[in-house]
Protein backbone atom coordinates (compact mmCIF):
# COMPACT_ATOMS: atom_id res chain seq x y z
CA UNK A 1 0.00 0.00 0.00
CA UNK A 2 2.81 2.26 -0.69
CA UNK A 3 1.52 6.12 -1.93
CA UNK A 4 -1.83 4.89 -0.82
CA UNK A 5 -4.35 6.59 1.57
CA UNK A 6 -6.03 5.43 4.69
CA UNK A 7 -9.53 7.73 5.74
CA UNK A 8 -9.57 7.21 9.89
CA UNK A 9 -13.69 7.40 10.80
CA UNK A 10 -13.57 8.64 14.83
CA UNK A 11 -16.68 10.39 17.00
CA UNK A 12 -20.17 9.00 16.42
CA UNK A 13 -22.40 9.09 18.85
CA UNK A 14 -21.38 6.30 21.58
CA UNK A 15 -20.23 7.73 25.69
CA UNK A 16 -16.74 6.68 24.00
CA UNK A 17 -16.86 9.72 21.59
CA UNK A 18 -14.30 11.71 22.90
CA UNK A 19 -11.64 9.21 23.15
CA UNK A 20 -12.03 8.03 19.50
CA UNK A 21 -10.86 11.78 19.13
CA UNK A 22 -8.21 10.94 20.95
CA UNK A 23 -7.32 7.58 19.50
CA UNK A 24 -7.65 9.22 15.99
CA UNK A 25 -5.28 12.25 16.71
CA UNK A 26 -3.00 9.37 18.09
CA UNK A 27 -2.61 7.75 14.47
CA UNK A 28 -1.00 10.84 13.41
CA UNK A 29 2.13 9.51 15.02
CA UNK A 30 2.07 5.79 14.03
CA UNK A 31 0.99 5.42 10.52
CA UNK A 32 3.32 6.73 7.57
CA UNK A 33 0.49 6.21 4.75
CA UNK A 34 -1.51 9.66 3.74
CA UNK A 35 -4.15 10.04 5.98
CA UNK A 36 -7.82 11.66 5.50
CA UNK A 37 -9.59 12.04 9.15
CA UNK A 38 -13.78 11.34 8.88
CA UNK A 39 -15.55 12.90 12.18
CA UNK A 40 -18.53 11.78 12.53
CA UNK A 41 -21.19 14.28 15.10
CA UNK A 42 -23.49 13.59 17.90
CA UNK A 43 -25.75 13.84 14.95
CA UNK A 44 -24.05 11.30 12.88
CA UNK A 45 -23.34 13.40 10.27
CA UNK A 46 -20.21 13.14 8.51
CA UNK A 47 -16.71 15.83 8.13
CA UNK A 48 -13.81 15.90 6.64
CA UNK A 49 -11.01 17.23 8.91
CA UNK A 50 -7.98 17.93 7.37
CA UNK A 51 -4.83 16.59 9.32
CA UNK A 52 -3.12 20.15 9.90
CA UNK A 53 -5.66 21.30 11.90
CA UNK A 54 -7.44 18.23 14.03
CA UNK A 55 -6.85 18.45 17.73
CA UNK A 56 -9.23 17.93 20.42
CA UNK A 57 -10.52 21.20 21.03
CA UNK A 58 -11.64 21.49 17.21
CA UNK A 59 -14.38 19.36 18.30
CA UNK A 60 -15.34 20.36 22.08
CA UNK A 61 -15.43 24.19 20.89
CA UNK A 62 -17.76 23.20 17.73
CA UNK A 63 -14.70 24.47 15.14
CA UNK A 64 -15.38 20.82 13.14
CA UNK A 65 -18.18 22.28 11.67
CA UNK A 66 -16.66 25.05 9.04
CA UNK A 67 -15.16 21.47 7.54
CA UNK A 68 -16.58 20.03 4.86
CA UNK A 69 -19.34 18.02 5.03
CA UNK A 70 -19.83 14.50 3.50
CA UNK A 71 -21.89 12.15 2.57
CA UNK A 72 -22.38 8.28 1.27
CA UNK A 73 -22.76 7.10 -1.88
CA UNK A 74 -21.44 3.39 -3.62
CA UNK A 75 -18.11 2.82 -2.70
CA UNK A 76 -17.06 6.26 -1.20
CA UNK A 77 -17.81 9.36 0.73
CA UNK A 78 -18.93 12.61 -1.46
CA UNK A 79 -18.96 16.27 -0.88
CA UNK A 80 -20.71 19.14 -2.67
CA UNK A 81 -19.19 21.13 -5.11
CA UNK A 82 -20.13 24.07 -6.88
CA UNK A 83 -20.50 21.63 -9.97
CA UNK A 84 -21.95 18.75 -8.72
CA UNK A 85 -19.84 16.61 -5.90
CA UNK A 86 -16.32 15.36 -5.38
CA UNK A 87 -15.23 11.96 -4.11
CA UNK A 88 -12.81 11.89 -1.25
CA UNK A 89 -9.74 9.52 -2.44
CA UNK A 90 -8.84 6.81 0.09
CA UNK A 91 -8.37 3.16 -0.22
CA UNK A 92 -8.99 1.92 2.66
CA UNK A 93 -11.37 3.03 5.78
CA UNK A 94 -10.13 2.07 9.21
CA UNK A 95 -13.27 2.36 12.03
CA UNK A 96 -11.66 3.94 14.85
CA UNK A 97 -15.52 4.56 16.63
CA UNK A 98 -14.87 2.88 19.94
CA UNK A 99 -17.99 1.83 21.30
CA UNK A 100 -21.65 2.65 20.00
CA UNK A 101 -21.58 2.77 16.30
CA UNK A 102 -18.26 1.74 16.02
CA UNK A 103 -17.92 -1.41 17.86
CA UNK A 104 -21.52 -2.45 17.88
CA UNK A 105 -21.62 -2.95 14.21
CA UNK A 106 -23.52 -0.01 12.70
CA UNK A 107 -20.89 1.47 10.93
CA UNK A 108 -19.67 -1.76 9.69
CA UNK A 109 -22.81 -2.32 8.36
CA UNK A 110 -22.89 0.97 6.73
CA UNK A 111 -19.37 0.34 4.86
CA UNK A 112 -20.56 -3.03 3.82
CA UNK A 113 -24.03 -1.98 2.30
CA UNK A 114 -22.06 1.06 0.76
CA UNK A 115 -18.92 -1.43 -0.57
CA UNK A 116 -16.55 0.96 0.91
CA UNK A 117 -13.29 -1.90 2.38
CA UNK A 118 -12.90 -1.21 5.72
CA UNK A 119 -10.66 -2.57 8.55
CA UNK A 120 -12.63 -3.13 11.82
CA UNK A 121 -14.58 -6.09 13.23
CA UNK A 122 -17.47 -6.98 10.56
CA UNK A 123 -21.42 -6.93 11.80
CA UNK A 124 -21.03 -10.32 13.44
CA UNK A 125 -17.76 -9.96 15.27
CA UNK A 126 -19.02 -6.61 16.56
CA UNK A 127 -22.41 -7.99 17.87
CA UNK A 128 -20.84 -10.30 19.63
CA UNK A 129 -17.54 -8.62 21.37
CA UNK A 130 -19.67 -5.53 22.10
CA UNK A 131 -21.88 -7.20 24.36
CA UNK A 132 -20.16 -9.08 27.04
CA UNK A 133 -22.94 -11.76 28.16
CA UNK A 134 -22.96 -12.86 24.49
CA UNK A 135 -18.93 -12.49 24.49
CA UNK A 136 -18.77 -15.28 27.54
CA UNK A 137 -21.49 -17.26 25.25
CA UNK A 138 -18.98 -17.07 22.05
CA UNK A 139 -15.71 -18.16 24.33
CA UNK A 140 -17.08 -21.05 26.01
CA UNK A 141 -18.57 -22.48 22.36
CA UNK A 142 -14.63 -21.96 21.21
CA UNK A 143 -12.90 -23.75 24.72
CA UNK A 144 -12.30 -20.68 26.52
CA UNK A 145 -13.10 -20.28 29.51
CA UNK A 146 -14.68 -17.53 31.40
CA UNK A 147 -14.99 -16.65 35.00
CA UNK A 148 -18.49 -17.11 36.52
CA UNK A 149 -20.96 -14.61 35.67
CA UNK A 150 -24.85 -13.21 36.35
CA UNK A 151 -26.48 -11.69 34.21
CA UNK A 152 -29.38 -9.26 35.31
CA UNK A 153 -31.25 -6.36 33.24
CA UNK A 154 -32.90 -3.65 34.76
CA UNK A 155 -36.41 -5.13 35.82
CA UNK A 156 -34.67 -7.83 37.57
CA UNK A 157 -34.55 -8.95 41.31
CA UNK A 158 -30.79 -9.20 42.21
CA UNK A 159 -29.16 -11.06 44.78
CA UNK A 160 -25.50 -11.95 44.90
CA UNK A 161 -24.57 -14.57 48.07
CA UNK A 162 -20.78 -13.69 48.01
CA UNK A 163 -18.60 -10.46 47.76
CA UNK A 164 -16.36 -9.07 46.70
CA UNK A 165 -17.62 -8.58 43.04
CA UNK A 166 -17.31 -6.72 39.84
CA UNK A 167 -20.72 -5.00 38.58
CA UNK A 168 -20.59 -4.10 34.65
CA UNK A 169 -22.39 -2.62 31.97
CA UNK A 170 -22.74 -5.37 29.52
CA UNK A 171 -22.61 -3.43 26.28
CA UNK A 172 -20.10 -0.48 27.82
CA UNK A 173 -16.06 0.02 27.67
CA UNK A 174 -13.03 1.96 28.96
CA UNK A 175 -14.08 0.71 32.25
CA UNK A 176 -17.41 3.33 31.84
CA UNK A 177 -19.98 2.38 34.59
CA UNK A 178 -17.88 -0.32 36.34
CA UNK A 179 -17.34 -1.05 40.20
CA UNK A 180 -15.90 -3.28 42.58
CA UNK A 181 -19.14 -4.47 45.53
CA UNK A 182 -17.57 -5.79 48.70
CA UNK A 183 -20.44 -5.22 50.72
CA UNK A 184 -24.60 -5.09 50.30
CA UNK A 185 -24.57 -1.39 51.66
CA UNK A 186 -22.68 -0.90 48.28
CA UNK A 187 -24.89 -2.72 45.85
CA UNK A 188 -27.64 -0.57 45.39
CA UNK A 189 -25.24 2.55 44.56
CA UNK A 190 -23.10 0.08 42.07
CA UNK A 191 -26.60 -1.09 40.25
CA UNK A 192 -27.67 2.33 39.84
CA UNK A 193 -24.40 3.40 37.97
CA UNK A 194 -24.27 0.55 36.09
CA UNK A 195 -27.51 1.20 34.67
CA UNK A 196 -27.45 4.67 34.16
CA UNK A 197 -25.54 3.38 31.09
CA UNK A 198 -27.22 0.35 30.18
CA UNK A 199 -30.12 -1.62 30.62
CA UNK A 200 -28.23 -4.89 31.18
CA UNK A 201 -25.30 -5.97 33.50
CA UNK A 202 -22.85 -8.86 34.27
CA UNK A 203 -21.87 -9.48 37.60
CA UNK A 204 -18.60 -11.46 38.45
CA UNK A 205 -16.59 -12.35 41.45
CA UNK A 206 -13.60 -9.83 42.43
CA UNK A 207 -10.85 -12.43 42.60
CA UNK A 208 -7.52 -11.47 44.46
CA UNK A 209 -4.31 -12.17 43.12
CA UNK A 210 -5.65 -12.31 39.33
CA UNK A 211 -2.74 -11.89 36.92
CA UNK A 212 -4.08 -9.34 33.67
CA UNK A 213 -2.43 -9.85 30.03
CA UNK A 214 -3.53 -7.80 27.36
CA UNK A 215 -2.53 -9.16 23.64
CA UNK A 216 -3.17 -7.45 20.20
CA UNK A 217 -3.16 -9.12 16.78
CA UNK A 218 -4.97 -9.82 13.48
CA UNK A 219 -4.71 -13.22 11.43
CA UNK A 220 -3.84 -11.72 7.44
CA UNK A 221 -3.94 -13.85 4.70
CA UNK A 222 -4.09 -16.77 7.04
CA UNK A 223 -1.45 -16.48 9.56
CA UNK A 224 -1.92 -14.57 12.77
CA UNK A 225 0.72 -11.46 13.72
CA UNK A 226 0.92 -10.90 17.47
CA UNK A 227 1.79 -8.07 19.38
CA UNK A 228 4.22 -8.53 22.21
CA UNK A 229 2.07 -9.83 25.80
CA UNK A 230 1.60 -6.74 27.93
CA UNK A 231 0.92 -7.00 31.94
CA UNK A 232 -0.87 -3.76 32.19
CA UNK A 233 0.17 -1.67 35.54
CA UNK A 234 -3.22 -1.25 37.03
CA UNK A 235 -5.07 -1.10 40.47
CA UNK A 236 -7.41 -3.50 41.79
CA UNK A 237 -9.22 -2.34 38.45
CA UNK A 238 -7.88 -0.46 35.08
CA UNK A 239 -10.22 2.61 35.95
CA UNK A 240 -11.50 5.37 33.33
CA UNK A 241 -8.76 8.28 33.78
CA UNK A 242 -5.80 5.48 33.01
CA UNK A 243 -7.26 4.11 29.77
CA UNK A 244 -7.88 6.85 28.93
CA UNK A 245 -4.60 8.16 28.97
CA UNK A 246 -3.59 4.12 26.94
CA UNK A 247 -5.71 5.75 23.97
CA UNK A 248 -3.20 8.35 23.52
CA UNK A 249 -0.26 6.23 23.75
CA UNK A 250 2.30 5.86 21.13
CA UNK A 251 5.20 4.78 23.26
CA UNK A 252 6.52 0.97 23.52
CA UNK A 253 5.58 -1.03 26.34
CA UNK A 254 7.95 -3.50 28.12
CA UNK A 255 6.74 -7.48 27.51
CA UNK A 256 5.29 -9.54 29.85
CA UNK A 257 7.96 -11.60 31.84
CA UNK A 258 6.11 -15.11 31.09
CA UNK A 259 6.91 -18.39 30.76
CA UNK A 260 6.78 -19.81 27.04
CA UNK A 261 4.21 -22.38 27.85
CA UNK A 262 1.82 -19.78 29.28
CA UNK A 263 2.52 -17.60 26.63
CA UNK A 264 1.43 -20.24 24.17
CA UNK A 265 -1.24 -20.87 26.14
CA UNK A 266 -2.97 -16.95 25.75
CA UNK A 267 -1.96 -16.82 22.09
CA UNK A 268 -3.78 -19.65 21.59
CA UNK A 269 -7.34 -18.91 23.35
CA UNK A 270 -6.61 -15.57 21.11
CA UNK A 271 -6.58 -17.42 17.95
CA UNK A 272 -9.59 -19.54 19.30
CA UNK A 273 -11.74 -16.25 19.27
CA UNK A 274 -10.14 -14.24 16.66
CA UNK A 275 -11.25 -17.41 14.84
CA UNK A 276 -12.87 -17.08 11.57
CA UNK A 277 -15.26 -14.10 12.47
CA UNK A 278 -12.68 -10.90 13.12
CA UNK A 279 -10.95 -11.57 9.79
CA UNK A 280 -10.26 -8.04 8.46
CA UNK A 281 -9.79 -6.52 12.31
CA UNK A 282 -6.93 -5.93 14.56
CA UNK A 283 -8.28 -6.76 17.95
CA UNK A 284 -7.30 -6.92 21.46
CA UNK A 285 -7.71 -9.78 24.30
CA UNK A 286 -7.75 -9.17 27.60
CA UNK A 287 -7.42 -11.85 29.46
CA UNK A 288 -6.90 -13.17 33.31
CA UNK A 289 -4.69 -16.03 34.54
CA UNK A 290 -5.39 -17.37 38.04
CA UNK A 291 -3.51 -21.06 39.17
CA UNK A 292 -2.81 -21.40 35.84
CA UNK A 293 -5.44 -20.98 33.61
CA UNK A 294 -6.60 -19.02 31.21
CA UNK A 295 -9.11 -16.80 30.89
CA UNK A 296 -10.48 -14.17 28.60
CA UNK A 297 -11.52 -11.19 30.18
CA UNK A 298 -12.92 -8.95 27.47
CA UNK A 299 -12.27 -8.53 23.34
CA UNK A 300 -11.70 -5.18 22.45
CA UNK A 301 -12.91 -5.27 18.63
CA UNK A 302 -11.33 -1.76 17.99
CA UNK A 303 -8.71 -1.24 20.74
CA UNK A 304 -7.47 2.74 22.14
CA UNK A 305 -5.31 3.76 19.76
CA UNK A 306 -5.52 0.47 18.11
CA UNK A 307 -3.14 -0.91 20.56
CA UNK A 308 -0.53 0.60 18.44
CA UNK A 309 2.10 0.65 21.38
CA UNK A 310 2.03 -3.29 21.73
CA UNK A 311 3.89 -3.44 17.87
CA UNK A 312 7.40 -3.36 17.04
CA UNK A 313 6.06 -2.04 13.62
CA UNK A 314 2.68 -1.26 13.64
CA UNK A 315 2.61 0.82 10.60
CA UNK A 316 3.48 -2.41 8.81
CA UNK A 317 0.74 -4.68 10.69
CA UNK A 318 -1.91 -1.90 9.26
CA UNK A 319 -1.07 -1.93 6.07
CA UNK A 320 -0.69 -5.72 5.61
CA UNK A 321 -4.18 -6.10 6.91
CA UNK A 322 -5.45 -3.53 4.64
CA UNK A 323 -4.40 -5.85 1.75
CA UNK A 324 -5.91 -8.77 3.07
CA UNK A 325 -9.64 -7.98 3.91
CA UNK A 326 -12.61 -9.87 3.60
CA UNK A 327 -13.84 -9.82 -0.25
CA UNK A 328 -17.72 -10.56 -0.54
CA UNK A 329 -19.57 -11.32 -4.16
CA UNK A 330 -22.57 -9.90 -4.92
CA UNK A 331 -25.92 -11.66 -5.40
CA UNK A 332 -26.92 -11.30 -8.99
CA UNK A 333 -30.23 -10.10 -8.93
CA UNK A 334 -31.93 -11.50 -12.50
CA UNK A 335 -35.75 -11.63 -11.69
CA UNK A 336 -36.20 -15.00 -12.94
CA UNK A 337 -38.62 -15.98 -10.71
CA UNK A 338 -40.56 -12.98 -11.42
CA UNK A 339 -40.10 -13.05 -15.00
CA UNK A 340 -41.74 -16.83 -14.66
CA UNK A 341 -44.83 -15.54 -12.77
CA UNK A 342 -45.48 -13.40 -15.65
CA UNK A 343 -44.87 -15.48 -18.49
CA UNK A 344 -47.38 -17.57 -16.92
CA UNK A 345 -49.70 -15.05 -16.67
CA UNK A 346 -48.92 -14.15 -20.51
CA UNK A 347 -47.69 -11.21 -20.05
CA UNK A 348 -44.09 -10.22 -20.69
Amino acid sequence: MKNKTIAIVFGAQSYEHEISIVSAIAMKKVLKPQLKFIFIDSNREFYEIPSDIIRSNLFSSGGYKKCDKLYLEQKGFYKKTFFGKKELGFDVVLNLVHGGDGEDGVLASLFRFYQIPFIGPRVEASVLSFNKYLTKLYAKECGVEVLPYQYFTKDDTITIDKFPVIIKPVRLGSSIGISIVHSQDELQYALDVAFEFDEAIIVEPFKQGIKEYNLAGAKIDGEFIFSMLEEPQKGAILDFDKKYLDFNRTDKVCEASIDESLKYDIQNCFEKLYNHLFEGALIRCDFFVLEGVVYINEINPIPGSMSNYLFEDFNSVVINLAQHLPSYSLIPIQYEYVNTIQKAKGKV
